[in-house]
């Protein structure tokens, strides 16, 4: 089959363009989500019970979401989510119940559930079917990665800078309180911009995510069908070598990530001295985690050409990564300015090369799934990472303070890296059905 390169480039475009406007809202909330809860009343703990009710639903969803997008098609899917994000981040801004904010929660996991797969999906689908199966996947998948970072990244400044924004001039924040009530308050101007923001994405993913034509289904149907592609997809990373690895590989990402997020915000207030300037270097410091893990991405074909194989690029950037835990680990217990140089160093190379692995890993997830298969597959790696990351959680906090965490999720990443030293003699790459019914198998040395 002859590439239309211009079907290509539009596929591509129209990727990267679905990928920023789902990852935007959610970065304008990144910032300001535990001031907004707190500002409503509600304590630690009840915050954290919100932030629960977000985990729990995506990870109980995050395989039949899968399957559903596998039987009942992409864009129907991916509206949903954006739907669902859109009331969740309208609630967030305008209700004070506790209950209220962990429904909203709720559905804000919902979406995330939804959305963990089906737009990479849709792009891999056209891309092979314009392109025939062995076209180029991942330039495209590294420039999706790139455009979630930059969603994420200029949320989380535009959320964070708007609520201070407000402040200037005339009392806005006091003006929106009264005439709505004050239902809303400058920390909800963020999350009602998502919103809007959302309302975008759901219209785009409608007009643009064209897919070919499927079977009319049955609310009998699809309940007999998801659970069967769940399974499918369970099964083929259980069977198959390069997926089980990629699988292994979130799952040892996860608990670098988890590291991050647990040790970073207190060793940012260490550093500064108090809590408050803590949080504002946490931000910025998260933001150009952000901007480093698109930079990543957007080398992923790079680093492929470099290494001359996927799997040797998938090494590396995990490889990059492990090596920036060990010199967070070996600079915990020191607040020098070279310790602190240091730490950066270590911190930018986890997010650089943890952006290089992840599409070199997806392009070889897709070579060996079929389109019945492929948002099923994601959500099994989407799960692995979540949960390794929910657990690992546990252990980190359990581990004395100093280097001993990061060097604990600096091995775990190493190990993930590890999975790639050796390539395969043979794998079997399942492609389109050919004219027989049965899957053409192609082998690589």
């Amino acid at each position: 089959m002859k590439p239309s390169p211009a079907v290509l480039r539009t596929a591509r475009r129209r990727y990267v363009v679905v990928t920023l406007l789902f990852w935007l809202p959610i970065g304008l909330g990144f910032g300001t989500a535990v001031l907004l809860f707190t500002e409503r009343g509600l304590g630690l703990a009840a915050v954290a019970a919100c932030f629960a009710a977000h985990s729990v639903t995506a990870a109980v969803l995050e395989l039949p979401t899968g399957g559903l997008s596998d039987v009942l098609g992409r864009r129907p899917v991916l509206a949903a989510a954006g739907l669902l994000n859109t009331a969740a981040l309208t609630l967030q801004a305008v209700v004070a119940s506790p209950a209220m904010l962990a429904v909203s929660m709720a559905l804000m996991g919902a979406g995330r559930a939804l959305s963990s797969g089906p737009a990479e999906a849709w792009y891999v689908d056209t891309v092979q079917a314009h392109g025939g199966p062995e076209a180029d996947l991942r330039t495209g998948l590294a420039h999706g990665g790139t455009a979630a970072s930059v969603g994420l990244g200029a949320g989380s400044l535009v959320g964070g800078t708007l609520p201070l924004l407000i402040g200037l001039g005339p009392d806005l924040g006091s003006w929106l309180a009264r005439v709505t009530g004050g239902a809303v308050v400058p920390m909800s101007v963020p999350r009602l911009t998502g919103a809007a923001v959302a309302v975008v994405f759901v219209l785009y993913v409608l007009s643009a995510l064209r897919e070919p034509p499927r079977a009319p289904s049955t609310l009998r149907g699809v309940l007999r069908g998801v659970p069967a592609t769940v399974l499918d997809g369970v099964r083929l990373g259980a069977r198959e070598v390069t997926v089980r690895r990629v699988l292994l590989s979130a799952a040892a990402a996860g608990v670098g990530l988890a590291a991050m997020e647990l040790l970073l915000p207190v060793r940012a207030a260490g550093v500064t001295g108090a809590l408050e300037s803590g949080a504002l270097a946490y931000s910025l410091v998260g933001c150009a985690g952000f901007a480093l893990a698109g930079c990543g991405s957007a080398l992923a074909p790079l680093t492929a050409r470099w290494t001359r194989s996927g799997e040797r690029a998938v090494l590396a950037g995990l490889g990059v990564s492990a090596c920036g835990l060990v010199l967070l680990g070996v600079t915990a217990l020191s607040v020098s300015p070279l310790a602190i140089g240091v730490a950066l160093v270590g911190y930018g190379l986890f997010y650089l090369g943890l952006g290089s692995a992840g599409p070199n890993e997806n392009e070889l997830l897709h070579r060996r799934v079929t389109s019945a298969q492929r948002a099923t597959a994601l959500s099994v790696q989407s799960l692995a990472l979540q949960v390794t990351a929910g657990l690992s959680g546990i252990v980190l906090g359990a581990v004395p303070a100093g280097a001993g965490p990061w060097l604990l999720a600096g091995a775990a990443v190493l190990c993930g890296a590890l999975l790639w030293v050796r390539r395969p003699m043979a794998v079997s790459v399942a492609q389109p059905e050919g004219k027989g019914g049965e899957a053409v198998v192609q082998t690589r040395g």
